[in-house]
């Protein structure tokens, strides 16, 4: 496809802060429509193909207006991750939920011509089946994962020839990121062993799929780029390793010991959890039709961000609001 000016929702925040400089690297022209709860400073705001909106998704017609001229329409905006959601349940619904049939509405007015939706791979909720595939039954746990999949066909109600939409259902991102998140389970897990030198569980048998933040940055340009016939009204899982909360601490404790030689000997500490999600991902779909799959490992995330500390990029670690999602809506006090 032919696509130049891309429109992201959400693209000041985790993995926006990732996709944004790949796509202009590339020669696109994005526009980054965000709320700005995270601020904008972790965006290359000195590139000239890059065009920066305050905006509320709930504001359709700012959608609508800021939107046209673009080719494709990349939603990630939403309030991210369940305890954060639960703060506030009015305000999380009328971001993940209410918000979106009125914007994608307001897209397709504006003559957008691919939508492509972040939805999640929580939406399974918990599975016992070996390879959970695109069409496993949704069993959401939370209002936040059953929003998510609540979206998915409002989207496809509005395709046509002239409207495409895809979704994918990335697994929990990883990884190093100019506007880091240490609030998502294998960041968590490595801040604790390299700034406490012990890692705490919770649970630990709960199966949880990964996917490194570039690598998620790589799946929505894969989209962006490919056949129209290959991707209308699909969804597509992008998760790479499977493993066990459990399985990822014994990882991060080898990766951090080997990283930092004065930091031998990190402790593993469980406890119990009541987060029961648990859920075994099968992203053949994506290879199959798009020739895509994951290239960066657990180990991959967890050396970044091992890196990252030693540059004293990540100051503050377990303090600095940015970091953690429901701190830094508590302290701006989000509407």
């Amino acid at each position: 496809m032919n696509f130049k000016k891309i429109f992201i929702t959400g693209g000041a925040g985790y993995a926006g802060s990732c996709l944004v400089p790949e796509l202009l690297k590339k020669g696109y022209e994005v526009t980054v429509y965000d709320i700005m709860y995270y601020t904008d400073k972790y965006l290359p705001k000195n590139n000239s193909k890059l065009n920066i909106v305050k905006g509320d998704i709930r504001d359709s017609n700012k959608i609508y207006e800021t939107s046209k001229d673009h080719d494709v329409f990349v939603h990630l905006a939403c309030i991210s991750n369940d305890t954060s959601f639960a703060l506030d349940e009015k305000l999380s619904t009328s971001i993940n939920l209410d918000a979106f049939e009125p914007m994608v509405k307001a897209a397709k007015r504006a003559g957008i011509k691919r939508f492509i939706y972040a939805s999640s791979s929580s939406v399974y909720g918990i599975s016992d089946k070996k390879n959970v595939t695109e069409d496993h039954p949704l069993v959401p746990l939370t209002l936040y994962n059953k929003y998510k999949g609540m979206c998915e066909p409002t989207l496809f109600n509005y395709t046509d020839k002239n409207f495409e939409g895809v979704i994918f259902r990335p697994a929990t991102v990883c990884g190093y990121a100019p506007r880091q998140r240490l609030d998502l389970s294998v960041n968590i897990l490595t801040n604790f062993a390299v700034n406490k030198g012990m890692i705490k569980v919770f649970g630990g048998d709960q199966l949880r799929p990964n996917l490194h933040v570039m690598d998620y940055s790589d799946a929505v340009e894969v989209l962006i780029n490919s056949e129209s016939k290959k991707i209308e009204n699909e969804i597509f899982n992008i998760g790479y390793q499977n493993l066990s909360i459990f399985d990822i601490a014994n990882l991060v404790k080898k990766v951090v010991e080997e990283k930092f030689p004065n930091k031998k000997d990190i402790k593993i500490i469980r406890e119990k959890s009541d987060d029961n999600r648990s859920y075994h991902i099968n992203s053949d779909k994506i290879k199959r039709i798009l020739n895509y799959s994951p290239k960066r490992s657990i180990e991959n995330a967890v050396e970044d961000l091992c890196d990252a500390f030693k540059k004293n990029l990540l100051q503050n670690s377990f303090t600095e609001d940015i970091y953690f999602n429901i701190n830094r809506m508590k302290n701006i006090k989000a509407e």
